[in-house]
């Protein structure tokens, strides 16, 4: 998928105040790891992840979603008017209905004109987001297009926390729910545009998918549980991220790692980050990474890590830059960006 007219105008986000370390959560299960004769600090040492942020109790990812949503209009200067459709793409959700996109489309006070609804992709729902909007801009649809996503880790860490401290937990229950104490939290809003109406000069070139769904049951959630093959998904996801990016070779005309200057991926951890970078053979000096203060912050990951990769002075005028995600299902997905 190639984009001719696709321009980002704003991005921004938001960071709950609540750091919750690693160290912290182990404390909390520490008679069940004793009993199962882990070892203390391996949640950190296995993972890289020192702490994660929780947004207060009582904090709904619409919330969250709406402020960081309000901050991008701001950001932009445009009038709420112009915006033609409105996605919020959080793993997070309220409800099953209505959707979160409605629910952030209310507390802006967009237009009724303005389309509205949940896309639903795991980590990869903002690359999803992205490239939806984007047909619509190339369509003539609509000239400006909002994507939001409001990640809320604590319902879910403190519901596995408390499974954990259960004295009959085994050690399968321990690996099985493992990944879900990296999960932390973040929003974070885009706003897209025609570049014909663009004050910025960062252009989306394209994005390639491609999906191994054999392997769609490596990683299971619902609204209080996470259930995680770790190192099947790991194998499975590196093995779909390297014809993955054979194919982005065949589709982006400077796709390689001498052209793209920064790389932004979906991070899990410090084992799979290295397992990615290896495969992929990157420069792992390119790599702009954040997952050790905020953990997995689900498909809020890459934006939130792409802004601060533009605030820490990574993203120069005319660089290329790779996004880079794998997500439960399987899916990868790869985005070639010139800022």
């Amino acid at each position: 998928m190639l984009f001719q007219n696709l321009a980002i105008e704003a991005l921004t986000y938001e960071l709950p105040h609540e750091r919750v370390s690693s160290s912290y959560i182990e404390a909390q299960i520490a008679p069940t790891m004793e009993r199962l004769r882990v070892p203390r600090g391996m949640l950190e040492s296995l993972t890289g992840i020192k702490e994660r942020r929780f947004w207060a109790p009582g904090v709904m990812p619409s919330d969250v979603a709406t402020s960081a949503a309000r901050k991008v209009i701001q950001q932009a200067n445009i009038d709420p008017n112009e915006i033609g459709c409105l996605v919020n793409v959080s793993v997070s959700k309220e409800y099953l209905e209505p959707s979160t996109a409605s629910l952030v489309h209310g507390n802006l006070q967009l237009p009724s004109h303005c389309r509205n609804y949940d896309i639903s992709n795991a980590c990869l729902g903002f690359l999803d987001g992205i490239c939806n909007i984007g047909l619509m801009i190339e369509a003539g649809l609509i000239k400006y297009g909002l994507i939001v996503s409001g990640e809320n880790a604590r319902p879910v860490v403190e519901a596995t926390i408390n499974r954990l401290q259960s004295p009959t937990a085994t050690m399968q229950d321990f690996r099985g729910n493992f990944a879900t104490l990296t999960i932390g939290s973040g929003a974070v809003a885009m706003l897209v545009c025609h570049k014909d109406v663009a004050r910025s000069t960062h252009r989306v070139n394209g994005a390639v998918t491609l999906a191994a769904s054999e392997y769609n049951r490596l990683c299971i959630g619902t609204s209080d549980q996470m259930t995680t093959d770790a190192s099947a998904l790991m194998a499975a996801g590196t093995k779909l991220a390297a014809v993955t990016w054979q194919l982005a070779e065949q589709t982006f005309e400077h796709w390689n790692d001498n052209e793209i200057a920064v790389y932004v991926p979906h991070q899990v951890s410090s084992r799979n980050m290295a397992a990615v970078s290896k495969t992929l053979s990157l420069n792992p000096e390119k790599l702009h990474l954040n997952f050790p203060g905020l953990g997995n912050i689900g498909s809020a990951a890459l934006p939130i890590t792409l802004s601060m990769a533009d605030e820490d002075g990574r993203l120069n005028p005319g660089d290329q830059v790779g996004l880079l995600g794998i997500g439960s299902g399987l899916n990868c997905a790869m985005m070639s960006l010139i800022w």
